[in-house]
């Protein structure tokens, strides 16, 4: 009754416990998704365009680092002025890029200044050592480590305390936002979440990555973790405990960077036994906020096959897009296309500010 009323496109696979609350929220899904002629016709031509030829609005922040309680350090990138410009009240949105990305990502930029021209005050979260960060400790990041994501959110909240809180993350940040959802539950101090190119199930993103064309996705991947790595290198020297830094340091492979190290730096037995334990397709079922999660069919590194379906459609907190294609961070389509936003950005918008205007109607 609900999606008919609500006319959602059968281009679109649309589903989930939270459908009936959240359809509402949307005013597009009611149109084809027509991909961009030609570049939209491959998954790994719209992927790669996307990565290269997207466009990177030129936006002006200002960094604050935050030392962690393990004397770590993260970066955070507010936009420059909006603590003048804006309300104390106004809505804020905490970005989360995948992996090795940053406030410098195109996608980032499209969706925080999305977010800037609705007036809602957006801070980008990168990770240790990407987007130039600092590092400060012998640790990197890792899909299963959520003590910095809820350092970030606590620290966000404490600054503007009278305003609502939400946060959105692509890829590997998605995975960790929804496992930061499930950890916190009840206690979240999020308002609602949007998860986009999730690979969920980081066994099954595995397996795909390491087959066929995929394989050029693992090696650059392997390559931006190393750089990073090399570029703090005199810290990871005379660490002990099994890592092999070197390797870590020479990877042609993602999974032989986690072999290496990010295996040994979080406590787990194998890359194996962490892809396990990291992947965010067990927490869905313990989300306790409005959640939208977005993925393409065609996505060749979050694969659909990995998407928790059923663990959505159980949750009356959580909705689920599945465009036919889009991708990996692609979704070269709409107004915008080719070289400007993803057809996402209203999306998650539209999902955002709906929820904040029945959040403000209930208090």
């Amino acid at each position: 009754m609900q999606a008919m009323l609500y006319h959602i496109h059968p281009s679109l696979d649309v589903s989930g416990g939270g459908l009936a609350s959240f359809l509402p929220a949307f005013t597009t899904l009611d149109r084809p998704y027509n991909s961009y002629p030609i570049i939209g016709s491959n998954a790994h031509l719209e992927t790669i365009f996307a990565n290269f030829f997207r466009s990177t609005p030129d936006v002006r922040c200002r960094r604050e680092c935050l030392r962690t309680k393990d004397n770590g350090t993260i970066a955070i990138d507010w936009v420059a002025g909006d603590h003048r410009n804006l309300s104390s009240s106004s809505p804020m949105l905490i970005l989360l890029p995948g992996l090795t990305g940053g406030s410098e990502t195109s996608y980032i930029r499209h969706m925080l200044l999305r977010a800037r021209n609705k007036r809602w005050r957006v801070v980008v979260f990168n990770s240790r050592g990407c987007s130039n960060s600092p590092v400060t400790t012998p640790q990197l990041y890792s899909a299963s480590f959520l003590g910095d994501i809820v350092e970030v959110v606590a620290h966000v909240s404490s600054c503007y305390p009278d305003a609502n809180l939400y946060a959105a993350g692509w890829s590997l940040g998605g995975n960790i936002l929804v496992r930061y959802l499930a950890q916190e539950s009840d206690s979240c101090l999020l308002s609602g979440a949007v998860s986009l190119c999730n690979p969920f199930n980081l066994v099954i993103a595995n397996e795909d990555i390491r087959k066929g064309f995929n394989k050029y996705y693992d090696k650059a991947f392997a390559t931006s973790l190393s750089t990073i790595l090399k570029r703090h290198a005199l810290l990871f020297e005379e660490i002990d405990g099994g890592y092999n830094i070197p390797a870590a340091a020479n990877c042609k492979s993602v999974r032989e960077f986690d072999e290496a190290l990010t295996r040994f730096s979080f406590g787990f037995k194998s890359a194996d036994d962490y892809y396990l334990k990291a992947s965010s397709s067990d927490s869905i079922q313990h989300v306790c906020r409005p959640l939208l999660c977005i993925q393409a069919e065609n996505d060749p590194i979050a694969p659909a096959r990995g998407i928790p379906r059923e663990a959505i459609k159980e949750n009356s907190n959580c909705m689920l897009i599945v465009t036919p294609k889009g991708g990996h961070l692609g979704w070269i389509a709409g107004d915008e296309a080719p070289f400007g936003a993803p057809w996402t950005d209203r999306v998650v918008m539209d999902f955002l500010e709906y929820l904040e205007k029945t959040k403000s109607v209930s208090v």
